[in-house]
Protein backbone atom coordinates (compact mmCIF):
# COMPACT_ATOMS: atom_id res chain seq x y z
CA UNK A 1 0.00 0.00 0.00
CA UNK A 2 2.00 3.45 -0.89
CA UNK A 3 -0.01 6.83 0.16
CA UNK A 4 -0.89 9.18 -2.80
CA UNK A 5 1.87 12.22 -2.28
CA UNK A 6 0.58 15.55 -3.56
CA UNK A 7 3.44 17.79 -4.77
CA UNK A 8 1.65 20.97 -4.73
CA UNK A 9 -0.27 21.86 -1.79
CA UNK A 10 -2.52 24.84 -1.32
CA UNK A 11 -1.84 26.26 2.73
CA UNK A 12 -5.18 26.08 3.95
CA UNK A 13 -6.22 28.81 6.75
CA UNK A 14 -5.39 26.31 9.88
CA UNK A 15 -2.17 26.04 7.88
CA UNK A 16 -1.55 29.61 7.51
CA UNK A 17 -2.08 30.44 11.04
CA UNK A 18 0.47 27.90 12.74
CA UNK A 19 2.89 28.96 9.67
CA UNK A 20 2.66 32.37 11.27
CA UNK A 21 3.14 30.75 15.01
CA UNK A 22 5.70 29.26 14.29
CA UNK A 23 8.87 29.02 11.79
CA UNK A 24 8.47 26.93 8.58
CA UNK A 25 11.93 25.22 9.86
CA UNK A 26 13.67 24.28 12.63
CA UNK A 27 16.59 22.18 13.50
CA UNK A 28 17.91 21.29 16.94
CA UNK A 29 21.38 19.59 17.48
CA UNK A 30 21.66 16.24 19.15
CA UNK A 31 24.96 13.63 19.04
CA UNK A 32 23.15 10.82 18.41
CA UNK A 33 19.88 12.19 16.40
CA UNK A 34 18.41 14.64 13.89
CA UNK A 35 15.90 16.66 14.88
CA UNK A 36 14.61 18.65 12.13
CA UNK A 37 10.82 20.71 11.85
CA UNK A 38 9.62 21.51 8.72
CA UNK A 39 5.05 22.46 7.55
CA UNK A 40 4.65 21.35 10.70
CA UNK A 41 6.36 17.77 11.02
CA UNK A 42 9.00 16.80 12.99
CA UNK A 43 11.35 14.03 11.49
CA UNK A 44 13.34 12.56 14.14
CA UNK A 45 16.40 10.33 12.63
CA UNK A 46 18.24 7.96 14.46
CA UNK A 47 21.64 8.90 13.11
CA UNK A 48 24.51 6.74 14.07
CA UNK A 49 24.22 5.04 10.33
CA UNK A 50 27.66 3.44 11.03
CA UNK A 51 27.14 1.69 13.67
CA UNK A 52 23.43 0.59 12.03
CA UNK A 53 22.00 2.96 14.67
CA UNK A 54 22.73 1.01 17.43
CA UNK A 55 20.58 1.90 20.59
CA UNK A 56 22.96 4.04 23.08
CA UNK A 57 22.08 5.66 26.68
CA UNK A 58 22.64 8.73 24.99
CA UNK A 59 20.69 7.84 22.45
CA UNK A 60 17.48 7.33 24.95
CA UNK A 61 18.41 10.09 26.84
CA UNK A 62 17.93 12.48 23.57
CA UNK A 63 14.95 10.66 22.42
CA UNK A 64 13.15 11.31 25.72
CA UNK A 65 14.23 15.42 25.49
CA UNK A 66 13.24 15.72 21.80
CA UNK A 67 9.80 14.07 22.30
CA UNK A 68 9.13 16.08 25.24
CA UNK A 69 10.34 18.85 23.62
CA UNK A 70 8.15 17.71 20.53
CA UNK A 71 5.01 17.53 22.90
CA UNK A 72 5.10 21.26 24.21
CA UNK A 73 6.66 22.88 21.17
CA UNK A 74 3.87 24.69 18.91
CA UNK A 75 5.68 24.15 15.91
CA UNK A 76 5.35 20.64 16.15
CA UNK A 77 2.26 19.12 14.30
CA UNK A 78 3.32 15.19 14.50
CA UNK A 79 6.14 13.50 14.74
CA UNK A 80 8.26 10.54 12.22
CA UNK A 81 10.76 8.78 13.47
CA UNK A 82 13.21 6.61 11.02
CA UNK A 83 16.84 5.65 10.58
CA UNK A 84 19.82 7.10 8.50
CA UNK A 85 21.81 4.54 6.42
CA UNK A 86 20.01 1.32 6.22
CA UNK A 87 19.11 0.25 8.98
CA UNK A 88 16.56 1.55 11.15
CA UNK A 89 17.95 0.60 14.67
CA UNK A 90 20.19 -2.78 15.18
CA UNK A 91 19.39 -2.80 18.74
CA UNK A 92 21.25 -1.92 22.23
CA UNK A 93 24.55 -0.99 21.23
CA UNK A 94 26.54 -4.05 23.10
CA UNK A 95 30.56 -3.21 22.23
CA UNK A 96 30.28 -0.65 24.90
CA UNK A 97 32.18 -1.61 28.49
CA UNK A 98 30.98 -2.71 31.45
CA UNK A 99 26.97 -2.97 31.87
CA UNK A 100 25.44 -2.74 28.37
CA UNK A 101 22.59 -1.17 29.09
CA UNK A 102 23.91 1.77 31.30
CA UNK A 103 22.41 -0.23 34.59
CA UNK A 104 24.38 0.13 37.96
CA UNK A 105 25.26 -3.15 39.36
CA UNK A 106 25.65 -2.14 42.76
CA UNK A 107 22.19 -1.65 42.77
CA UNK A 108 20.20 -3.98 44.52
CA UNK A 109 16.15 -2.69 43.77
CA UNK A 110 12.91 -3.79 45.36
CA UNK A 111 9.61 -3.60 43.62
CA UNK A 112 8.90 -1.55 46.67
CA UNK A 113 12.25 0.27 46.02
CA UNK A 114 11.82 1.11 42.48
CA UNK A 115 7.41 2.40 43.25
CA UNK A 116 8.93 4.97 46.25
CA UNK A 117 11.75 6.12 44.09
CA UNK A 118 10.60 6.00 40.88
CA UNK A 119 11.69 9.21 39.33
CA UNK A 120 14.61 9.52 42.22
CA UNK A 121 18.16 10.25 39.79
CA UNK A 122 19.66 6.70 41.14
CA UNK A 123 17.08 4.85 40.26
CA UNK A 124 16.55 6.62 36.80
CA UNK A 125 20.11 6.03 35.61
CA UNK A 126 20.66 2.97 37.36
CA UNK A 127 18.12 0.83 37.28
CA UNK A 128 15.10 1.72 35.13
CA UNK A 129 15.61 0.61 31.53
CA UNK A 130 16.53 3.31 28.91
CA UNK A 131 13.95 1.74 26.44
CA UNK A 132 10.87 2.06 28.74
CA UNK A 133 12.14 5.53 29.76
CA UNK A 134 11.88 6.02 25.87
CA UNK A 135 8.44 4.65 25.00
CA UNK A 136 7.26 6.29 28.13
CA UNK A 137 8.02 9.62 26.76
CA UNK A 138 6.31 8.80 23.26
CA UNK A 139 3.26 7.44 25.22
CA UNK A 140 3.40 10.96 26.89
CA UNK A 141 3.75 12.77 24.11
CA UNK A 142 1.25 15.51 22.49
CA UNK A 143 1.84 14.72 19.26
CA UNK A 144 0.70 12.02 16.54
CA UNK A 145 4.11 9.67 16.19
CA UNK A 146 4.58 7.95 12.94
CA UNK A 147 7.19 4.82 12.95
CA UNK A 148 8.92 4.99 9.03
CA UNK A 149 11.05 1.56 9.35
CA UNK A 150 13.39 1.97 6.51
CA UNK A 151 15.60 -1.24 7.39
CA UNK A 152 16.04 -3.59 9.92
CA UNK A 153 14.67 -2.87 13.55
CA UNK A 154 15.82 -5.64 16.78
CA UNK A 155 15.35 -5.61 19.81
CA UNK A 156 14.92 -1.91 21.20
CA UNK A 157 14.92 -0.92 17.63
CA UNK A 158 11.58 -2.89 17.27
CA UNK A 159 10.08 -2.48 20.44
CA UNK A 160 10.35 1.44 20.78
CA UNK A 161 7.96 1.90 17.61
CA UNK A 162 5.50 -0.20 19.85
CA UNK A 163 4.65 3.27 21.61
CA UNK A 164 4.33 5.23 18.25
CA UNK A 165 0.35 5.39 16.76
CA UNK A 166 1.15 4.47 13.58
CA UNK A 167 4.36 2.50 11.90
CA UNK A 168 5.06 2.00 8.32
CA UNK A 169 7.40 -0.23 7.29
CA UNK A 170 10.23 -0.18 3.92
CA UNK A 171 9.31 -3.77 1.53
CA UNK A 172 13.19 -4.56 2.30
CA UNK A 173 13.14 -3.95 6.20
CA UNK A 174 13.06 -6.23 8.61
CA UNK A 175 12.37 -6.67 12.58
CA UNK A 176 12.79 -8.97 15.25
CA UNK A 177 12.46 -9.47 18.86
CA UNK A 178 15.43 -11.25 19.47
CA UNK A 179 15.79 -10.78 23.26
CA UNK A 180 15.68 -14.60 24.03
CA UNK A 181 18.82 -14.88 21.95
CA UNK A 182 20.89 -12.91 24.04
CA UNK A 183 19.13 -14.58 27.49
CA UNK A 184 17.26 -11.14 28.29
CA UNK A 185 13.68 -10.39 28.14
CA UNK A 186 11.72 -7.41 26.16
CA UNK A 187 11.95 -4.16 27.70
CA UNK A 188 10.50 -0.43 26.22
CA UNK A 189 6.61 -1.39 28.02
CA UNK A 190 6.55 -3.95 24.89
CA UNK A 191 4.97 -6.17 27.37
CA UNK A 192 2.40 -3.60 27.42
CA UNK A 193 2.02 -2.79 23.71
CA UNK A 194 2.35 -5.41 22.19
CA UNK A 195 -0.39 -7.93 23.02
CA UNK A 196 -2.64 -4.82 22.46
CA UNK A 197 -1.13 -4.65 18.81
CA UNK A 198 -1.10 -8.09 17.62
CA UNK A 199 -2.52 -10.24 20.48
CA UNK A 200 -1.25 -12.67 23.22
CA UNK A 201 -0.17 -15.39 20.95
CA UNK A 202 1.60 -13.87 18.03
CA UNK A 203 3.18 -11.46 20.78
CA UNK A 204 4.32 -14.44 22.49
CA UNK A 205 5.44 -16.45 19.37
CA UNK A 206 7.42 -13.37 18.53
CA UNK A 207 9.26 -13.01 21.26
CA UNK A 208 10.03 -16.71 21.92
CA UNK A 209 11.66 -17.31 18.42
CA UNK A 210 13.18 -14.17 17.95
CA UNK A 211 12.60 -14.61 14.54
CA UNK A 212 13.14 -11.94 12.30
CA UNK A 213 10.14 -10.43 10.78
CA UNK A 214 9.22 -9.40 7.13
CA UNK A 215 7.31 -6.62 6.07
CA UNK A 216 4.23 -8.64 4.56
CA UNK A 217 3.89 -10.88 7.77
CA UNK A 218 3.96 -7.20 9.59
CA UNK A 219 1.62 -6.32 8.01
CA UNK A 220 -0.45 -9.16 7.89
CA UNK A 221 -0.40 -9.50 12.09
CA UNK A 222 -1.53 -5.66 12.23
CA UNK A 223 1.38 -4.42 13.35
CA UNK A 224 2.24 -2.11 10.47
CA UNK A 225 -0.30 0.41 8.99
CA UNK A 226 1.35 -0.23 5.18
CA UNK A 227 4.64 -1.56 3.14
CA UNK A 228 5.91 0.73 1.11
CA UNK A 229 8.72 0.85 -1.63
CA UNK A 230 11.80 1.72 0.44
CA UNK A 231 12.28 4.99 -1.71
CA UNK A 232 9.47 6.30 -1.07
CA UNK A 233 9.03 5.40 2.66
CA UNK A 234 9.89 8.86 3.90
CA UNK A 235 7.49 10.67 1.45
CA UNK A 236 4.71 8.43 2.44
CA UNK A 237 5.16 8.99 6.04
CA UNK A 238 5.25 12.85 5.44
CA UNK A 239 2.04 12.88 3.59
CA UNK A 240 0.39 10.67 5.97
CA UNK A 241 1.33 13.28 9.13
CA UNK A 242 0.03 15.91 6.99
CA UNK A 243 -3.42 14.33 6.36
CA UNK A 244 -3.59 13.84 10.41
CA UNK A 245 -2.81 17.20 10.73
CA UNK A 246 -4.04 19.56 8.41
CA UNK A 247 -7.67 21.38 9.57
CA UNK A 248 -7.49 19.87 12.90
CA UNK A 249 -7.43 21.46 16.45
CA UNK A 250 -4.11 20.46 17.83
CA UNK A 251 -5.50 20.33 21.36
CA UNK A 252 -7.83 18.24 20.04
CA UNK A 253 -5.45 15.66 18.13
CA UNK A 254 -3.45 15.88 21.51
CA UNK A 255 -6.47 15.42 23.80
CA UNK A 256 -7.68 12.36 21.26
CA UNK A 257 -4.35 10.85 21.36
CA UNK A 258 -4.02 10.47 24.94
CA UNK A 259 -7.79 9.44 25.33
CA UNK A 260 -7.44 6.30 23.34
CA UNK A 261 -3.96 5.68 24.81
CA UNK A 262 -5.69 5.92 28.70
CA UNK A 263 -9.13 5.28 28.05
CA UNK A 264 -8.46 1.75 25.97
CA UNK A 265 -6.79 0.90 29.42
CA UNK A 266 -9.48 1.40 31.24
CA UNK A 267 -11.38 -1.02 33.73
CA UNK A 268 -15.21 0.25 32.65
CA UNK A 269 -16.13 2.40 29.79
CA UNK A 270 -17.44 4.72 32.28
CA UNK A 271 -14.09 5.88 32.89
CA UNK A 272 -13.93 7.11 29.00
CA UNK A 273 -17.30 8.63 29.84
CA UNK A 274 -15.86 10.57 32.30
CA UNK A 275 -12.53 11.77 30.60
CA UNK A 276 -14.75 12.72 27.28
CA UNK A 277 -17.65 14.60 28.79
CA UNK A 278 -14.72 16.94 30.10
CA UNK A 279 -12.79 16.96 26.86
CA UNK A 280 -16.08 17.72 24.62
CA UNK A 281 -17.14 20.43 27.50
CA UNK A 282 -14.30 22.11 26.87
CA UNK A 283 -12.74 21.85 23.20
CA UNK A 284 -16.38 22.61 22.46
CA UNK A 285 -15.99 26.36 23.64
CA UNK A 286 -12.72 26.65 21.96
CA UNK A 287 -11.30 25.65 18.83
CA UNK A 288 -14.60 23.24 18.32
CA UNK A 289 -16.66 26.44 17.94
CA UNK A 290 -14.55 28.05 15.24
CA UNK A 291 -15.20 24.14 13.46
CA UNK A 292 -18.48 24.44 13.65
CA UNK A 293 -18.52 28.33 12.39
CA UNK A 294 -16.76 27.10 9.71
CA UNK A 295 -18.87 23.93 8.78
CA UNK A 296 -21.92 26.56 8.38
CA UNK A 297 -19.79 29.05 6.21
CA UNK A 298 -18.39 26.42 4.27
CA UNK A 299 -15.03 27.74 4.45
CA UNK A 300 -11.65 26.31 6.17
CA UNK A 301 -11.52 26.67 10.17
CA UNK A 302 -8.78 28.62 11.70
CA UNK A 303 -7.73 26.74 14.72
CA UNK A 304 -5.64 28.69 17.44
CA UNK A 305 -5.83 26.95 20.71
CA UNK A 306 -2.32 25.88 21.16
CA UNK A 307 -1.30 22.65 23.05
CA UNK A 308 1.63 24.72 25.01
CA UNK A 309 -1.47 26.85 26.66
CA UNK A 310 -5.02 25.57 26.31
CA UNK A 311 -5.42 21.92 26.91
CA UNK A 312 -7.98 21.59 29.82
CA UNK A 313 -7.15 19.45 32.53
CA UNK A 314 -9.47 15.75 31.72
CA UNK A 315 -7.66 12.98 33.36
CA UNK A 316 -7.98 11.93 37.05
CA UNK A 317 -4.44 12.82 38.71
Amino acid sequence: MIFPVSHQRRSSGSERHWQSVAREEAILTYETLDYQIQDRVLTVTLNRPDKLNAFTVTMANELVDAFRRASEDDAVGAVIVTGAGKAFCAGMDLSVQGNVFGLDESMTPTPQALEQRFEDPDMVSGVRDTGGRVSLAIYQCNKPVIGAINGVAVGIGATMTLAMDVRLMADSARLGFVFGKIGIVPEACSTWFLPRLVGMSQALDWVYTGDLINSDSALKAGLIKAVVPADELLRAAEELARRYITNRSPVAVALTRQMMLRNAAAPHPVEAHKVESLAVFYTSQGDGREGVNAFLEKREPVFSARVSTDMPDVFKP
